[in-house]
């Protein structure tokens, strides 16, 4: 026991609602001056020893039996002051359990226990030979990249400097075996922790008039130490990754730390060179691509110090900053910020309330901000609204045409590329210029139907039509379930049976038989699945390998191509007609996101939409590069329907294997919920229960109950009501229940 005669406060790292509670352990005199707040430790519960979190000191009542902490299991605490507290006020917003909002932000650390050593890389020949070798590789461009790079940022890793460079790690290791680049082995929690030399925070990009003023409003409130949140709304191309990188540097000059969050890892390697470039070996990466090993080293250094500038997807919100001074998150509209399973935070509240924490600011960027966000900047709101209304160099934006699909058909075109999508296409052919075409679905075909009796083939674990691959495989996209193409129809015995609509593996099917001669890359999940394969893909279409870019939405948004001059989408109405309240917002700004592709270079760029709807609101605004237009059009429909930003919304997701066990259960809570609201007048409403729209999944049948109120926290008390009387009626109350505060989609 310490020697203050306090115990130690420990949350067990268990999720059940009913221990989501401080116990009190005795501290053993062996280990008084190793436990702290923020510790890891192994303490008996029951007849088990259990992992715990020490999130303070104190007493405990009377006659309460206290047993001692049976050991530590990190030499140092994991968690910082301000993510204590962000663990206690997730477990409070989100309604999952302390332990589960512990575990969510210290995943990097978890099983990583040994030291092991890496090879840091530089340049083996004196600084005055650095001419004559660059000049012996005049024909080996890419090695001639990695050695700039090397040079730039000495002491990195062989798969780092690869990226950096934009080539593969087998151009580092022919520099290694010429003699060219020497490696130095160094533990890898430790290594990269010099300081770059030459970094002033001076800023090494001409700002124009926009971006300064934007960089000069950031900074006031780094400086000033208090929190605020802005909202950085720029077009396509205006130069938002420079705001970024300038309002970094006044965090770090104010001995501060920042940490800039992208929506897709595809995103990722592009920024990491930026990155690198500017603030070299004071950059650490984070996220779900890197091995574990990696990702908790560079997590170490992190908390160390050693690298004050974090770049990641959205786990990186929880990087354990001794100092947090700035957080931006890039693309802010995307939905992937939002963890979709068990604990479904989002990575924008959560920036928010750090930054609210440490007096730090939040830069929310994006050429088409979510509706909340826009809604929030006006009229006062919480958000401060900066602009950047034009292009670097006030390039124009693209020339968008809408393509009316109807009357390509009506005129007897029924192929997947519209006349004058061809024509564009072999136009950018014949002059070299490089074309993206985009379309969010991968796969061959979207689903196998049997034309005799219209039976469609599902997955037999899930709720959801296979989808046809190029190789022949039937496979489902949520629990990659996979058989082969029958020969007839296991409905009715047809030989009937084709596969329609088309996904990405069509496109580049149909590009190719058209196309003759275009060099095609295809970037969708199903050709990413390796690690490193988006920087192999970008990177090749980048150095200009390829002449067309197939993809999925990972190509639509943040990726700077310059020699892109076409943009053609190849089907506009994929997402118009989702079961979401937000499905025009997600089309909107998906097109709009997706034609920013175009003409970032010296050369004009070019949109082709094509669509069945041309007279969408949605659409029709994207064509015209008009996000306030859109936004007016918008706002006006959620409020007469009463949803977000006007109202909040939470989900109760009920899972089960047995499908009257779910309905069953969803009904009683719908009784409770109902009987918890009658006689108040607080406007809250209960739609269902329904079906989820993905009815079953992995064997399990999902049924979904959406509340409706003014007030986010009148929702989490009813909710947090309703589950504590929920736990009484267990065990003969059966399903899972998930809880979704703010869904961002009702799948």
């Amino acid at each position: 026991m310490s020697d203050t005669g306090q115990f130690a406060e420990i949350i067990v790292d268990i999720s059940a609602r009913g221990v989501d509670r401080v116990f009190h352990y005795a501290v053993p005199a062996e280990l008084k001056d190793k436990v702290k707040p923020g510790s890891r430790v192994l303490v008996p519960f029951g007849g088990r020893r259990l992992a715990g979190y020490v999130v303070g000191f104190g007493y405990p009542e009377r006659d309460v039996k206290v047993r001692e902490i049976a050991g530590i299991l990190d030499e140092e605490p994991v968690l910082t002051e301000d993510l204590l507290e962000i663990a206690r006020w997730m477990a409070d917003s989100y309604l999952c359990s302390t332990a589960e909002a512990f575990s969510r932000i210290i995943a990097p650390r978890l099983g990583v226990k040994a030291i092991r050593e890496v090879k840091l890389l530089r340049p083996a020949f004196p600084a005055d030979k650095t001419d004559e070798v660059l000049s012996g590789l005049k024909h080996a461009p890419k090695q001639a990249s990695v050695l700039r790079e090397a040079l730039l940022n000495p002491r990195l890793t062989r798969k780092e400097l690869a990226a950096a460079a934009q080539t593969s790690p087998a151009t580092v290791d022919t520099l290694v075996k010429a003699g060219l680049l020497e490696a130095e082995k160094v533990a890898s929690s430790y290594y990269k922790d010099e300081i770059t030399a030459g970094f002033t925070g001076d800023c090494l990009t001409r700002l124009n008039p926009d971006q300064e003023k934007a960089v000069e409003e950031i900074s006031k409130a780094l400086t000033g130490g208090k929190f605020g949140a802005f909202l950085l709304y720029g077009v396509t191309g205006s130069g938002k990754t420079e705001v970024y990188l300038g309002a970094i540097a006044s965090a770090l000059a104010a001995g501060r730390q920042a940490v800039t969050m992208v929506p897709e890892i595809s995103l990722t390697p592009q920024m990491i060179g930026l990155f690198r470039e500017r603030f070299g070996s004071l950059v650490a990466v984070l996220h779900s691509g890197l091995a574990g090993r990696e990702r908790y080293d560079e997590w170490r250094r992190v908390k160390e110090g050693k690298a004050p500038v974090v770049l990641g997807t959205r786990s990186a919100v929880f990087a354990p900053l001794p100092r947090p001074g700035l957080f931006i998150l890039d693309e802010e509209h995307e939905p992937s910020y939002k963890q979709d399973d068990h604990l479904r935070y989002h990575a924008r509240e959560i920036a928010i309330k750090r930054a609210q924490l440490s007096g730090a600011a939040v830069v929310l960027g994006s050429a088409t901000p979510s509706l909340e966000s826009w809604y929030r900047s006006g009229r006062g709101g919480p958000y401060r609204l900066i602009k950047l209304p034009h292009r670097i160099d006030k390039k124009p934006l693209p020339h968008v045409t809408v393509v009316d699909l109807r009357q390509e058909i009506k005129d007897g075109n029924r192929g997947i590329f519209s006349r004058p999508l061809v024509a564009a296409v072999f136009d950018r052919l014949r002059k070299g210029e490089q074309t993206i075409l985009f379309l969010n679905r991968r796969g061959y075909a979207t689903f196998v139907v049997c034309r005799e009796c219209g039976h469609v083939l599902k997955c037999g674990r899930c709720d959801i039509s296979l989808t046809y691959h190029l190789d022949g495989v039937l496979r489902c996209h949520y629990c990659n379930y996979n058989t082969g193409l029958p020969a007839v129809c296991p409905g009715c015995g047809s030989g009937y049976i084709r596969h329609f609509g088309a996904g990405t593996q069509k496109v580049e099917d149909e590009a190719a038989k058209i196309f003759t001669g275009a060099r095609i890359l295809r970037m969708d999940s199903d050709s990413t699945a390796q690690r490193g394969s988006h920087e192999k893909i970008l990177g090749a279409f980048r150095q200009g390998q390829a002449d067309i870019l197939i993809g999925t939405q990972m190509i639509a948004k943040g990726l700077d191509l310059p020699k892109v001059t076409l943009v053609g989408v190849v089907n506009a109405d994929t997402t118009l007609f989702m079961p979401d309240f937000r499905a025009a917002e997600r089309t909107f700004q998906l097109l709009t996101q997706v034609a920013g592709r175009s003409g970032r270079g010296k050369l004009p760029g070019e949109v082709l939409v094509q669509t069945y709807c041309p007279d969408h609101y949605s659409i029709a605004a994207a064509a015209r590069h008009d996000v306030e237009g859109f936004y007016r059009d918008e706002l006006p429909l959620r409020k007469s329907l009463g949803y977000p930003p006007f109202s909040y919304l939470a989900r109760i997701l009920f899972t089960h294997g047995d499908e009257g066990e779910i309905s069953k259960g969803a009904l009683l809570v719908k009784e409770i919920l109902d009987k918890k609201l009658s006689g108040h007048d607080n406007f809250i409403e209960v739609l269902g229960p329904a079906p989820a729209p993905l009815s079953r999944i992995k064997g399990r049948f999902r049924w979904q109950l959406v509340i409706k109120g003014p007030r986010r926290a009148e929702l989490k008390d009813i909710i947090r009501e309703c589950l504590d009387d929920l736990e009484n009626l267990r065990p003969s109350f059966k399903p899972a229940i998930n809880i979704d505060i703010n869904p961002q989609g009702m799948q």
